[in-house]
């Protein structure tokens, strides 16, 4: 099997609620390993950023599969 991008690649990176949810959790995860790495006595409760992690890894599965009005003019409604 041969992966190959998507056609309008740019667009979907601009535009998809995936792609911005999936950066969200990459922020989350790094600075959950980064109060657990450098901070004995981290501000927030420990956990909280690994929990807002996994809401915005759902969140992303969710909108890869919602209709998002940039694409519509590919025929989805």
């Amino acid at each position: 099997m041969k992966l190959q991008l998507v056609a309008d690649w740019r667009r979907v990176l601009r535009h998809a609620w995936s792609v911005r949810m999936i950066a969200l959790t990459a922020i989350f995860s790094g600075l959950e390993v980064g109060f657990s790495v450098f901070a004995d006595n981290p501000p927030i409760p420990r956990g909280l950023f690994a929990s807002l992690s996994s809401a915005t890894t759902i969140a992303a599965v969710w909108c890869r599969f919602v209709s998002q009005k940039e694409f519509r003019s590919n025929g989805d409604e």
